[in-house]
C-alpha cells in the first residue's frame, strides 16, 4: 500500500510535538489496519474553529463548529485513489486534550485516526457502530499515541 498524505496548517499546532510527522503516521496505520492495497492520497487542514463552523455549514448544512470533519470520496476513480479530506479543529484538540486529561499529541492521534476511519467507510450513527468504530480506534492508537 502506498499512501500520499498532504499537510496544510492554516493553524500550527504549537503545543504539539511534531504535528505533521503524527498526521502522517496515524493516517499509514488506519490505512494499514483496514488493509488498504494499491495507492491512496488523502489531504489534511489543521485550521481553527471558526472556520471548521465555516466549512460544517457550507458542505453538512450544520452551523456548529466540530473537533474533526471528514469528507470521504467513496465513488473516485483512478491511481492513485483519493480517500479523500480531513480537517482538523486545532482549537479542540487542545480543548479536548485538556478536557479529557491526555496529551495534545493523544488528541491529535484520536483525531486523525478516527476521520481516517469515516474517509474508511466507519460511521458512530448508533450504538453498535460507535463501539466498533472506538474498538478500531483504540487498536490503531495503542502502538502510536501517547497514553497520557
Amino acid at each position: 500500500m502506498k499512501l500520499k498524505i498532504s499537510v496544510e496548517f492554516e493553524k500550527r499546532l504549537y503545543r504539539v510535538k511534531a504535528p505533521c510527522r503524527l498526521i502522517r503516521e496515524c493516517c499509514r496505520a488506519a490505512a494499514e489496519a483496514e488493509g488498504l492495497e494499491g495507492e491512496y492520497e488523502v489531504s489534511v487542514l489543521v485550521t481553527e474553529s471558526e472556520r471548521v463552523r465555516e466549512l460544517n455549514r457550507d458542505y453538512r448544512g450544520k452551523d456548529a463548529t466540530t473537533d474533526v470533519l471528514s469528507f470521504p470520496l467513496f465513488d473516485e476513480v483512478g491511481v492513485p485513489r483519493q480517500l479523500g479530506d480531513i480537517v482538523l479543529n486545532r482549537d479542540r484538540v487542545y480543548s479536548q486534550a485538556k478536557e479529557y486529561g491526555h496529551s495534545y499529541e493523544r488528541e491529535l492521534a484520536f483525531l486523525t485516526v478516527h476521520s481516517m476511519l469515516h474517509l474508511m467507510g466507519y460511521d458512530h450513527e448508533d450504538d453498535a457502530d460507535r463501539v466498533k468504530m472506538r474498538e478500531r480506534e483504540e487498536l490503531i492508537l495503542k502502538d502510536i499515541a501517547p497514553r497520557n
